[in-house]
């Protein structure tokens, strides 16, 4: 965080869970760019479940992203503050390195045809429709809906798996 000039002080002011990565993860299907993505097993179980499930009902929905490690959260960051952003208004569209969902291969950024990636655009398509419906009966939630207690913008595309004992 301090490389990043993230105050001392950010873990006790920000609203972010902190978030570990998991002991374990294991291979998907590629990401719609073909990269290889990893989720928790039962996280790419449940995901596996839910695109079926989307798929019979005609509603198509694939990988953005996946899980990524605090290292790359800290890339991600850094590429953006050394292309003028301030740190700011990147956390609010970023999570801090150890306050990504996505450190624990459990949250998916999901896609959809005929709609840019991670635009908030794909709260107006078919797929995102039936992820209100159905997400969380494979249970995936939408982790920063309007107005979220975390501070992060909207994002309709971020959805992350939930064991059943949370």
């Amino acid at each position: 965080h301090k490389a990043l000039g993230i105050p001392e002080s950010f873990m006790d002011s920000c609203n972010l869970p902190l978030c570990t990565e998991p002991e374990e993860l294991i291979a998907t299907e590629l990401d719609f760019y073909n990269r290889p993505q990893r989720l928790s097993p039962e996280a790419f179980a449940a995901w596996s479940e839910m695109k079926g499930a989307a798929q019979q009902d005609w509603v198509t929905i694939f990988l953005i992203s996946a899980f990524r490690d605090i290292q790359y959260q800290h890339y991600l960051l850094a590429k953006k503050l050394n292309e003028g952003s301030s740190l700011e208004s990147i956390l609010s569209v970023n999570a801090a390195p150890g306050f990504s969902e996505h450190h624990t291969g459990r949250a998916v950024d999901i896609g959809t045809l005929g709609c840019d990636a991670l635009v908030e655009a794909f709260e107006q398509t078919n797929a995102f429709q039936w992820l209100k419906i159905n997400g969380n009966k494979h249970g995936f939630f939408m982790s920063y809906p309007r107005d979220n207690k975390f501070g992060i913008n909207y994002e309709p595309w971020h959805w992350c798996f939930c064991k059943d004992d949370k």
